[in-house]
């Protein structure tokens, strides 16, 4: 795993760094061809260049955010922002459901919108896959 997103992890609380461990480490295991990396101060998984998944401490807990996840048809992501992305958020490490997690990340890698290209054509997004 990345230095920089362990270091992240145990900087928090100690049920906050459980939370961000379990998320890096399933996602490590799910993504296996995933670049992570520290992004807008954060940690964030992006394949061939486009972020796909990463989280990030609210005030209210951690917050697991899919670029795509919108696209994902799942009752347990919330939409957030005005493009495709989607949201589960964490106050404790037993609200999160490992077979859910897992599943969603294998859409993750299935289901993409370029948000690597958004700049460049001014807001709009285009499905990769």
């Amino acid at each position: 795993m990345d230095k920089d997103i362990v270091t992240y992890n145990e900087s928090m609380n100690d049920e906050d760094s459980r939370i961000c461990t379990l998320l890096s480490q399933t996602i490590d295991s799910v993504l296996k061809n995933a670049e992570c990396k520290i992004w807008h101060r954060h940690p964030v998984w992006f394949l061939e260049g486009n972020p796909v998944v990463g989280y990030s401490k609210l005030k209210g807990g951690i917050r697991l955010l899919f670029w795509s996840g919108q696209s994902f048809d799942e009752e347990g992501l919330m939409p957030e922002g005005s493009f495709k992305a989607a949201e589960a958020r964490f106050q404790t490490v037993t609200e999160i459901n490992s077979k859910d997690l897992k599943r969603w990340l294998k859409k993750a890698e299935e289901i993409q919108w370029d948000y690597k290209n958004i700049v460049k054509r001014k807001g709009v997004l285009e499905r990769l896959k």
